[in-house]
């Protein structure tokens, strides 16, 4: 007995069936890491073609490697309760992401693939060390987990790992950045009655910028910087007039609306609520844009709390909670409406609910209906004559009178619940539908006292998901995935593609270019002109990973993330 057992510890097993998990491993690889980087929207391809082929990898182990009995259900059973058990401990951030399977998508690939690294290279090993360094190599493999987070995801799925113990770049500014604010009465602020950039998108939400002609030889005259400060976390981008800039930002425990310094990027004031919000995906901190109107800043944040403030100094106005005047369930990326002024009414979208508010007092004027899931913002536009404002929503697109609420039409169609619709001309509306599945250009007109919709065409060549478009001179201009995008306005025809991008844009319509900031911080220029793709600069303009819609003055481009804001002059073109 013991003679045998002497000498089964020590005979290597020669008999595995290597090649079904060799084949599935390097396929597993190629799917997920290889094509990903090649092929424009096949990060979903590798994140769930690795997953599934990590599974076929566990099959083959089981039923046809030809293993002993004991290494086949021992290992089978070692990575089912290693993987369960590591997944109560890793942080909040992997725990929580991808609805709760970040782990178990990402885990399971990397764990079968080198669980056949380990089959091949000990096949030859005697039967304990076999056993002992597949013990290792799975409790390794599931485990090292725990020692990472994630500052969240891009918008091609790829996930941002950071190691547990390390500073997020909030607590790195909480720790070291000492707030020393501006006063007012020292500096010679201008502030024009006319404001320059009230908010989400420019002055009319649609990422345009006209009477703006800047250098597009970067190499010789390009941005340059006049500022770079660090800022707490957001998706907010900026509203501007004259010399004062206005963001929301999160620092600890308390949200914050700022107001900075144009020249230099130093802070003025702040208003904080005692507030914070945090997904796995985004982040901390607030996701809407502030309005500016009339000297006033109207701010919507992350967990639902309205302002009105004073844009000088900051002082509280008023402040409502439309979701719970709405009684809307929480929106599980938080609350991202950038608050609309149309005349003396402040609208909001509670999730998929209009609310409106009077400008002055913050009354309570009109709700209205369910809408369905949203985290678009209100859009206003003028169709046949009549003003309304439009939300896109889980159950279609809504259209209300901004001064009563009443419904003027509804659109019952599977759109795109993130990005805005485009105008591109009077009853023509260009929309996304199915979060990144295509667009469709519709029809409203009233006939006979009746609001009809028509459907003109429909395209799955320019697939804009949480990324915004813009539309000129008959083009429409957005993303699939990073890939930017051209598609013609009369079929949807695609005319190219081109770059790797992803991130967020504005147009600079006089001079047919496109400013485009991608999610990775660069800074690119790139002709709007159908004929063919072509960039004409790129420059690495920010740190960190950018969600954050830029925001544009006369020559001077602001960019911010979740980590820094900088500054940016554009050589002005003589004209």
């Amino acid at each position: 007995m013991n003679t045998k057992s002497s000498i089964s510890d020590k005979t290597p097993n020669r008999s595995l069936r290597l090649w079904p998990g060799i084949s599935l491993a390097m396929a597993l690889v190629i799917i997920s890491y290889v094509i990903p980087n090649l092929i424009p929207n096949a990060e979903i391809i590798g994140i769930f073609g690795g997953f599934i082929l990590g599974l076929g990898i566990i099959i083959w182990w089981a039923f046809f490697s030809r293993a002993q009995r004991i290494e086949r259900w021992l290992a089978i059973v070692l990575m089912i309760v290693s993987v369960a058990m590591i997944s109560r401990f890793n942080h909040v951030s992997i725990a929580t992401g991808g609805q709760g399977m970040m782990y178990f998508i990402f885990a399971i690939p990397l764990l079968t693939v080198l669980f056949v690294i380990w089959a091949v290279a000990t096949r030859n090993f005697s039967d304990r060390i076999r056993r002992i360094s597949m013990v290792s190599t799975i409790i390794l493999a599931s485990g090292w987990w725990l020692l990472i987070r994630t500052d969240g995801i891009t918008g091609d799925f790829s996930v941002d790992l950071k190691w547990r113990w390390s500073k997020t770049a909030e607590e790195e500014l909480l720790v070291n950045t000492e707030i020393v604010t501006l006063d007012p009465a020292t500096l010679d602020i201008s502030f024009p009655s006319e404001t320059e950039w009230p908010g989400f998108r420019g002055p009319n939400r649609d990422g345009i910028v006209k009477g703006i002609h800047i250098e597009s030889d970067w190499k010789s005259n390009g941005p340059k910087e006049i500022w770079r400060k660090p800022i707490g976390p957001g998706c907010s981008s900026f509203a501007v007039n004259g010399d004062l800039l206005f963001t929301q930002e999160q620092r600890g425990e308390e949200e914050i609306v700022s107001c900075y310094y144009m020249k230099t990027g130093d802070p003025i004031w702040s208003h904080a609520d005692k507030a914070r919000f945090w997904d796995s995906h985004a982040g901390a901190g607030p996701r809407s844009t502030p309005t500016l109107h009339d000297g006033r800043i109207y701010t919507l944040g992350a967990t639902g709390i309205l302002n009105a403030l004073d844009a000088m100094n900051g002082k509280l106005i008023w402040s409502r909670n439309p979701i719970s005047d709405a009684d809307v369930e929480h929106s599980g990326w938080g609350y991202s409406s950038s608050p609309l002024v149309v005349n003396d009414v402040v609208i909001v979208a509670a999730v998929g609910k209009l609310v409106a508010y009077d400008i002055e007092t913050g009354k309570s004027l009109w709700m209205g209906p369910d809408g369905g899931d949203s985290y678009s913002s209100p859009h206003l536009l003028t169709i046949d004559g009549i003003k309304q404002v439009l939300l896109m929503g889980g159950k279609g697109i809504t259209s209300l009178d901004a001064v009563d609420g009443k419904v003027i039409w509804s659109y019952r169609w599977p759109v795109g619940v993130i990005v805005q619709p485009a105008v591109i001309d009077d009853g023509d509306i260009l929309i996304s539908y199915d979060e990144g599945r295509g667009l469709r250009r519709i029809n409203v007109s009233k006939k006979s006292g009746e609001w009809l919709v028509e459907e003109k065409w429909t395209s799955s060549q320019l697939k804009p998901n949480f990324n915004d478009f813009v539309v000129h001179k008959g083009h429409a201009y957005g993303f699939n995935g990073p890939m930017l995008v051209c598609v013609n306005l009369d079929e949807g025809e695609r005319m190219w593609r081109g770059g790797r991008y992803g991130g967020q844009l504005i147009l600079l319509a006089d001079q047919d270019l496109l400013l485009i900031l991608s999610e990775r911080g660069e800074l690119a220029l790139v002709q709007a002109k159908p004929d063919r793709f072509k960039e004409l600069a790129r420059i690495k303009a920010i740190e960190g990973k950018t969600w954050n819609h830029p925001a544009m003055v006369g020559d001077i481009l602001l960019l911010r993330n979740t980590q820094e804001m900088v500054a940016y002059q554009l050589s002005s073109q003589g004209i």
